[in-house]
């Protein structure tokens, strides 16, 4: 019964800085059955980041022949740069019974429900604070002040989309957050239309067997 799960689309969507992406390594580091979605991005590559595992660094012109293929699940452009998700990488995943990470924005979440909803669980991460959220982005040292400074204007806008998600974690607390996260998930694998072969079973033990 339980070899024939069907895998679910496990969205993670925060404003820059509130956690997602710390969350999402920790995830990943724990659950065996869970795939990071690598998506495709024609934003500069940041240092120490890996083609094919980040991201798949492409150029406009490629990206634009992906999304006129009907070659990605979802798109967005995001800060200047367009990002996507490669659609038969995704299904081949969790039609063999594994969940897919998702580290995506409000407006690839949306996307990716309008093909696919029935298969998404979306989580929204929140900053216990407007100052916190500037200081972790500080903190980071990923990018320069004007940046940061355009990043926190943007959070309120991201913010003002966490109703239109399946849950909310304020990300206080690394651990307690991540533990949320994974109850969760846990919680959303054992739901009855997911477990295919359970109809089976239950007839299996009504008729004694």
């Amino acid at each position: 019964m339980t070899d024939s799960r069907r895998g679910l689309m496990l969205v993670l969507s925060s404003p820059s800085g509130a956690g997602k992406s710390t969350i999402a390594s920790r995830l990943l580091a724990l659950e065996e059955e869970l795939v990071m979605s690598v998506s495709c991005t024609t934003r500069p590559r940041r240092p120490g980041e890996a083609d094919g595992t980040d991201y798949r660094f492409v150029d406009l012109e490629k990206f634009n022949l992906m999304v006129e293929g009907g070659e990605l699940l979802e798109h967005a452009k995001v800060f200047g740069n367009y990002y996507g998700t490669p659609r038969s990488e995704v299904y081949e995943l969790i039609e063999s019974g594994n969940d897919v990470l998702f580290d995506i924005d409000w407006q690839g979440t949306q996307n990716l429900k309008a093909v696919a909803r029935a298969e998404v669980v979306s989580v929204f991460i929140l900053p216990p604070s407007t100052g916190e959220l500037e200081r972790r982005l500080e903190k980071r040292a990923q990018d320069p002040a004007d940046v940061i400074a355009v990043r926190m204007a943007k959070a309120s806008e991201e913010i003002s989309h966490w109703a239109e998600y399946d849950y909310v974690v304020v990300n206080d607390d690394l651990g307690t957050a991540l533990s949320s996260v994974r109850s969760i998930l846990h919680a959303e694998r054992l739901r009855r239309g997911r477990q295919p072969g359970l109809p089976d079973f239950v007839k299996m033990l009504r008729e004694g067997v």
